[in-house]
C-alpha cells in the first residue's frame, strides 16, 4: 500500500491493483495510450540490492550543482506518495499529482494496471509535464520485469547485487543478478559497484550480448581515502577529483558517490555539458538522504537496514563512528526478510534490543522478533515516542532500524 495514493485513485475514478505483478505487457500498452512519455525523456536507470537511494541523491546533487533540472523517481516513499516522484529536491504537489492522474482518467488506464505500474506512468508524465533536463529512474524491484524497465537510458547503474525479494526474483545470486541485468540496454554503458564474482559474471555477460560497455568500480574507476578527504580516479579518461568530503556516514558511501560522479561524466557527455570539480565537491558534501545513518534528534539515528547487506554496512558504519560505545537498538521488521541474519549481524555492536510493531501487513510481530533475538537485554515496546525521547535526553545512542516503513512511521509520529 502506497500512503494517500488511494486519494488520487477514488478522486479521478482510476482504479488499479495493489498486488505485484512482474512484467512489461501492462504498462507498455499503458504508456502507450498516453503518448509514450518515457520516450522523450533523458534517463539514468538504477537497479540493485542496496546503495540506488544514496547513489541517486549524489547523482542527483552533483547534476543541480551543473545547473540541471532534475527529475528522480524511487521507492518505497518516505513519508507518502508524493516524495516518490520529484523535481529539483521538490516533491510532486496535489496539483500536480492532479494533473497526472487526469491525463490517465483520459487515456482509460482503470483497472489496466498495479498501484506500482500506474504511479510509474505518473512520474514519466510529471517529468515530461515539468520539462525536466535528466530523469533519475529507480526499479521498485529486481529490473528486467520492473514497471521502469520501459526506458532507453544514457547510462544503467547496478550498485550492488545481494539477495532479496527471493519469492519474486528468484533464490539465487545467479537469479537475482539476472534480473538487475535486465536494465542493460543495446549499446548504452552500465556502471557497476563491488558486485559478487558470480553476478558481475552474469552482469558482464549481459553486457557483451547487448553490446554495453561495462564501467566497473575497482578497475575503471576508484575511491580512496586521503589526509585531506577522498580521490576519485577516473583509469579510463585518466584524470582525478581530490578534497572530496561527504556528509553521508559509511565507507560504502565512497563507493556510491564514486558510481555517482562516473555516472554524471556520462550523462555530462550527452547533454553537452562542461563539468566542475568545484560543483562536484559541492554537491557531494550536501547530498543528503533520510533513513541513511540519519540523526533526527540527538543520539537517535534512523537507517533502513532492511536486508543482511544494509545491516552489514550499518554494523561497520557503527563501528567506525561510535567506537567503543553502547548502542540500543530499535527493532521492526518484514517478515519476509531475512530477519535472523540481520539479528546476528546487529548482535555484533549490541547487546540492547526493543522490537516494536508498525503498521504494515508484511510486519513480523515484536513479539516473533523477541524469541529470534539472542540479546542478554531484549524487550516488546509498546509506545517508542517518549522512550526515543528519553533515550536523546539522556544521550544514550539508539539506532531505529529494520524497515524503511517503520523509519517514515517513527518519523511522522516524532513530528506530530
Amino acid at each position: 500500500m502506497i500512503p494517500k495514493l488511494d486519494h488520487y485513485k477514488e478522486k479521478w475514478h482510476v482504479k488499479s491493483d495493489d498486488v505485484i505483478k512482474p512484467g512489461l505487457e501492462a504498462i507498455e500498452e499503458a504508456l502507450s495510450l498516453v503518448g509514450n512519455p518515457e520516450q522523450t525523456l533523458r534517463v539514468v536507470h538504477l537497479a540493485g540490492t542496496n546503495g540506488k537511494g544514496s547513489t541517486l541523491t549524489f547523482l542527483e546533487a552533483i547534476a543541480q550543482e551543473h545547473g540541471l533540472r532534475v527529475g528522480k523517481f524511487m521507492s518505497p516513499c518516505i513519508v507518502d506518495v508524493h516524495d516518490q516522484i520529484q523535481i529539483a529536491g521538490h516533491p510532486i504537489t496535489e496539483a500536480e499529482m492532479d494533473r497526472a492522474f487526469q491525463q490517465m482518467q483520459q487515456a482509460e488506464l482503470s483497472e489496466k494496471l498495479t498501484d506500482f505500474e500506474l504511479l510509474t506512468v505518473a512520474a514519466f508524465l510529471h517529468f515530461v509535464n515539468e520539462h525536466v533536463d535528466i530523469a533519475l529512474i529507480e526499479a521498485g524491484m529486481g529490473g528486467l520485469l520492473d514497471s521502469t524497465n520501459v526506458v532507453t537510458p544514457i547510462v544503467s547503474m547496478i550498485p550492488s547485487i545481494a539477495l532479496e525479494h527471493t519469492k519474486f526474483l528468484g533464490d539465487t545470486l545467479a537469479h537475482i543478478a539476472r534480473h538487475k541485468a535486465g536494465i542493460i540496454k543495446r549499446s548504452r554503458p552500465v556502471i557497476i559497484g563491488d558486485l559478487p564474482d558470480e553476478a558481475k559474471r552474469i552482469v558482464d555477460d549481459e553486457a557483451a550480448r547487448k553490446n554495453a560497455n561495462v564501467l566497473a568500480l575497482g578497475q575503471h574507476f576508484t575511491v580512496k581515502s586521503t589526509a585531506d578527504g577522498e580521490c576519485y580516479t577516473n583509469v579510463v579518461q585518466q584524470f582525478q577529483i581530490a578534497k572530496l568530503t561527504r556528509s553521508m556516514k559509511g565507507t560504502h558511501q565512497a563507493n556510491n558517490m564514486a558510481l555517482a560522479i562516473t555516472a554524471f561524466f556520462e550523462v555530462a557527455s550527452v547533454l553537452d555539458v562542461s563539468t566542475s570539480e568545484v560543483a562536484i565537491r559541492q554537491a557531494v558534501q550536501r547530498a543528503t538522504i533520510l533513513g541513511r545513518f540519519e540523526e533526527i534528534m540527538p543520539c537517535v539515528i534512523l537507517d533502513g537496514a532492511h536486508n543482511p547487506a544494509s545491516a552489514e554496512k550499518l554494523v561497520e558504519t557503527i563501528q567506525c563512528e561510535f567506537p567503543n560505545e553502547r548502542i540500543t537498538f530499535v527493532i521492526g521488521i518484514l517478515a519476509d526478510k531475512d530477519v535472523q541474519q540481520i539479528l546476528r549481524l546487529f548482535e555484533q555492536v549490541s547487546d540492547n534490543f526493543y522490537f516494536v510493531d508498525f503498521d504494515n501487513p508484511r510486519a513480523m510481530t515484536a513479539q516473533q522478533m523477541l524469541t529470534l533475538s539472542n540479546a542478554a537485554s531484549k524487550a516488546v515496546l509498546v509506545d517508542y515516542v517518549p522512550f526515543l525521547q528519553a533515550q536523546s535526553l539522556s544521550q544514550q545512542r539508539t539506532i531505529v532500524s529494520g524497515s524503511l516503513y517503520l523509519l517514515t512511521a517513527v518519523r511522522n509520529r516524532l513530528k506530530e
